[in-house]
């Protein structure tokens, strides 16, 4: 099994971060794991990228250039996910934020409102959470059992108080995936 996932939004969104938890999740299930970031310099609202890859056998590059799954946060990253998603891929979209139909037709597109779902939870900042969750049902390729030991270990502990936010955040984009 490889899996490989291209993740695009906007800063302040969590993209890098949610790169980050899937490859930390994937190591604790003993699995091969690659994170490539890409953004900008900007603070917030610039643009954020990341190649991740998760595999039960050796990854030969970290670069994600023809993805199997991507994961569209915003509406500016519609167009270059739908350019480089494999044909056949799957692509997870943020609903909340992106309002336009895919052009592609052979893709499997699974439309999940993460930051109504999030807000619903408490925070729109853990819309990405929502969306590793919907990534993880709809790929398989994490199961994310250890997320929590993960979360802990990710942030400091004054923030180990949003941990259980997170899980049930995790728990809501699973189950927007039909």
């Amino acid at each position: 099994m490889t899996e490989k996932t291209f993740i695009a939004g906007f800063g302040g969104q969590g993209v890098i971060s949610l790169g980050q938890l899937w490859v930390y999740c994937g190591m604790k299930e003993n699995l091969q794991v690659t994170f490539f970031p890409f953004y900008g310099a900007e603070k917030r609202g610039g643009i954020a990228r990341a190649g991740v890859i998760v595999s039960d056998h050796e990854i030969a590059s970290p670069l994600v250039t023809r993805p199997d799954s991507a994961v569209v946060m915003n509406q500016d990253s519609l167009p270059l996910c739908e350019d480089i998603l494999k044909e056949g891929g799957t692509l997870l979209v943020n609903s909340s934020l992106v309002k336009t139909e895919t052009r592609r037709k052979d893709a499997k597109v699974i439309k999940i409102p993460c930051n109504e779902l999030a807000e619903q939870i408490g925070d729109a900042k853990i819309a990405n959470m929502v969306m590793m969750g919907a990534l993880s049902k709809a790929t398989g390729a994490v199961k994310l059992d250890k997320l929590e030991a993960v979360l802990k270990t990710f942030f400091p502990e004054s923030k180990h108080k949003y941990v259980p936010m997170n899980m049930k955040a995790i728990e809501a984009g699973m189950a927007a995936v039909k």
